[in-house]
């Protein structure tokens, strides 16, 4: 259902750079979308009512990668199994693409035919999400490697789980729910953020450089943090409303991860 949605955006009225602007948005597994519709579900809504904001997000996670292949900052030549947007394009084009995207998600919310008020929310959700994976890439490339777990988890709830975050409350949003009624799925939200990056961790092996729960704790102690956030993501979980099964199922997917 997402992957048809995304193909068939407009993102440039230039169609060259549309092409490279999908070209970024292809491939991987859409978790973040999945759980915005998962969200929306748990909270009583038609998933596919949730289509433009899971849409939107995935248009933010591709321009955070654009960017974050850069040679300024990880400067990598593969994502997804093929050459990253400025080796395939150029830098000039990539960061073109990238801002692109970023503009695409929000014009995406802003002329869905969800009401005012709930456009507004996500529109919110998505710029705090934004905020949150920005402090935490420059935390990551212009600050000192976290001292401890605790500054650890602190840069990757930014990094990692700001976005994360966006996209359950964005579903529940689009489901009509507002203030103290996100809570449970908040907390549940943010475990699953950690989660999402001490496997990510494992996957990396600690190889890159960068700081992780590999390098500072080792693997077998970060498998060992992994289950036990596993396990209290689902228990945040059942401890909140709806048909959250679908959400569940997620978070044993991002769990179960091998690549």
């Amino acid at each position: 259902m997402i992957e048809a949605y995304l193909a068939g955006l407009q993102l440039s009225d230039v169609p060259e750079l549309d092409a490279a602007m999908h070209y970024a948005l292809a491939g991987g597994k859409r978790i973040r979308a999945r759980l915005c519709m998962a969200a929306a579900r748990a909270g009583g809504a038609d998933p596919q009512l949730a289509l433009p904001a899971a849409g939107a997000i995935e248009l933010v996670q591709a321009f955070s990668l654009v960017h974050d292949d850069l040679p300024a900052l990880d400067d990598d030549s593969i994502r997804r199994g093929r050459p990253t947007s400025h080796v395939a394009y150029g830098e000039a084009v990539a960061i073109l693409s990238g801002d692109g995207l970023l503009n695409a998600a929000f014009r995406l919310v802003a002329g869905c035919d969800l009401p005012a008020p709930t456009r507004l929310a996500v529109v919110g959700e998505l710029s705090d999400g934004i905020a949150g994976m920005i402090d935490g890439q420059y935390l990551d490339v212009a600050a000192a490697a976290p001292g401890d777990m605790a500054g650890l988890r602190d840069l990757h709830r930014l990094k990692t789980g700001a976005l994360i975050s966006a996209s359950v409350a964005c579903g529940l949003h689009v489901a009509g729910l507002t203030g103290e009624a996100l809570a449970p799925y908040r907390a549940f939200a943010a475990e699953l953020g950690l989660l999402f990056q001490i496997v990510d961790d494992l996957l990396d092996e600690g190889d890159d450089g960068a700081a992780s729960y590999v390098s500072a704790v080792g693997a077998e102690r970060a498998r060992a943090l992994a289950g036990e956030s596993r396990t209290r993501a689902l228990e945040l979980l059942a401890a909140a409303p709806g048909d959250t099964v679908e959400l569940a199922g997620l978070t044993e997917l991002i769990a179960g991860r091998s690549g």
